[in-house]
């Protein structure tokens, strides 16, 4: 297993890799959601998506071989982060997304977005948000 921070686009990003398969991580992924008591809304096949609809724009370059973005909900963070900030709904659901690359595909990558450091070293609740992102991704590396 590797799990690396390394960090894409000014930090907006988390990114994490490990040696294990796509369907060992998205299982580990769906399991470290669930064993949070959170609810998975929806399992989006982004690689299927992407390739129908590059074929249809007649860009035919396989972006991924496998990849998929889960959201999911906790109804806890959720409800005490838009009661301190209506305007963070925007954050709901939350989505980390699994993939692999033709050109690497021994590495499997989880990616979600960050929470920004202003929000987070001004509230207590968008710190746990941010926390669970990172707990729930490393969970699905760890596999």
């Amino acid at each position: 297993m590797i799990v690396a921070g390394s960090v894409h686009a000014e930090q907006r990003y988390a990114v994490y890799e490990s040696d294990s398969s796509f369907g060992d991580v998205i299982d580990g992924l769906k399991l470290a959601i669930q064993e949070r008591g959170m609810y998975i809304n929806n399992v989006m096949h982004m690689d299927e998506m992407l390739e129908r609809t590059g074929k249809d724009l007649g860009m035919d370059e396989t972006i991924y071989t496998h990849a998929q973005s889960i959201e999911f909900c906790s109804a806890v963070l959720s409800r005490k982060m838009t009661a301190e900030d209506p305007v963070r709904i925007v954050n709901c659901p939350f989505i980390i997304a699994v993939y692999t690359l033709p050109d690497e595909p021994d590495t499997t990558y989880v990616v979600h977005r960050r929470m920004p450091a202003d929000e987070t070293n001004a509230s207590p609740v968008m710190r746990e948000v941010a926390d669970m992102l990172e707990a729930v991704a490393e969970g699905a590396v760890s596999w």
